[in-house]
């Protein structure tokens, strides 16, 4: 007769959960081709991790990544160093990789520069919208809604991410939309464990916002916007598991 098998066998040495501990209770993922498969394991980890399915802390184990994603170690390796490289994973000497453990100081330095730059992005945006753009604002706002009352985190993630990209197309600024661009994917990673809290206030603010920006009202979108990320970089620092002074 097969022993139960430990609760502890998907954890490391720490007791943190491991990537296979994680992965093992999602659908497997396996990488498509036929696009450079070091990019494509890239994107797909890079994703994992903004979604926390990998979690702050966790220990990724290459043979556990591999097995997940259908390719072999060396792919993974490679985006491993990648994701190194560009803040998401810390390689520890003789520990191996663990996905980062962001500060407060890191995540408030972000929020606040994201503030910044969606703020003048709402005030263009309010002089730029015609009635086709406010529709579609509408329309993202109604996914958002959605998703809020079905309490899927996701989806809340995903349209919170969509309205504030097309009020950013339609800024009409090429620089500022790179700017805000290069900051999206950890403002997906902060937002993930605050989408549900915060989301009812959230999409309160969504409601207003496209009001201004239908409205013309240039400098009501920008103040709107200014309260409304600032409001987020607060429920960050007031999430259940943010450290305590």
């Amino acid at each position: 007769m097969s022993q139960p098998a430990s609760p502890l066998q998907d954890r490391g040495p720490s007791g943190r959960r491991t990537a296979k501990g994680s992965l093992s209770s999602t659908a497997a993922k396996r990488v498509e081709r036929p696009a450079p498969l070091r990019q494509v394991v890239y994107e797909a980890l890079a994703e994992l991790i903004i979604n926390r399915t990998l979690e702050p802390g966790q220990h990724l184990v290459e043979a556990d990544l591999a097995e997940y994603l259908g390719v072999s170690r060396q792919p993974v390796r490679e985006a491993l160093q990648r994701l190194q490289s560009e803040g998401w994973v810390d390689l520890r000497p003789a520990q191996g990789a663990f996905v980062h453990l962001p500060t407060d100081e890191e995540a408030d330095q972000l929020l606040s520069v994201r503030g910044v730059l969606e703020t003048h992005s709402a005030k263009l945006a309010a002089g730029n919208a015609t009635p086709a753009d406010v529709r579609r604002l509408w329309e993202l706002q109604q996914t958002g809604v959605h998703a809020l009352h079905a309490e899927d985190t996701e989806g809340l993630v995903a349209a919170n991410a969509a309205l504030h990209a097309f009020i950013t197309q339609l800024s009409g600024n090429a620089v500022l939309a790179e700017l805000i661009g290069l900051v999206d994917r950890r403002v997906r990673w902060y937002y993930t464990p605050i989408a549900r809290p915060r989301g009812r206030d959230a999409w309160s603010e969504h409601d207003e916002l496209i009001h201004a920006i239908s409205d013309g009202d240039t400098e009501a979108a920008e103040q709107i916007m200014a309260k409304h990320t600032e409001r987020t970089r607060q429920a960050y620092h007031e999430r259940p598991e943010a450290p305590r002074s």
